[in-house]
């Protein structure tokens, strides 16, 4: 339990990093965005850093025993809120996909001509 509280715990911590070079980046500064330093930032990179809207819900408790989590899922929070992507719409290729279908085609009308002439079943006998 004592390992994977540790793997839990570095997760999170490059998380924030990840976070924290996000927003550096979304402010015009180039920086290295370390999403391969665990397997939940590598999972997480096309949400966080790409061409998405990625919404985070930050549950918090009212408890004064959890204060300090409190606070510090709230900045994190925080910290998440402040990234800034550019999401772009994703292109429409309607046009491209009839042109295709129609290469394909012809490459298949091709392909039938030239085995036309082979035989369908070779063998070989020793």
């Amino acid at each position: 339990r004592l390992r994977e509280a540790g793997q839990i715990n570095k997760s999170l911590s490059t998380l924030g990093n990840v976070i924290k070079a996000l927003v550096s980046v979304g402010n015009g500064r180039p920086r290295h965005v370390p999403y391969r330093d665990s397997k939940l930032t590598f999972f997480l990179r096309d949400s966080l850093g790409g061409n998405t809207k990625t919404f985070l819900v930050a549950t918090v408790n009212p408890s004064r025993k959890a204060f300090g989590e409190t606070l510090s899922t709230l900045k994190f929070a925080q910290r998440a809120k402040m990234i800034k992507n550019k999401v772009a719409k994703n292109e429409d290729c309607v046009g491209n996909v009839r042109e295709l279908q129609a290469e394909i085609r012809r490459l298949r009308g091709l392909l039938e001509n030239a085995t036309s002439g082979i035989p369908s079943a070779v063998s070989s006998s020793d």
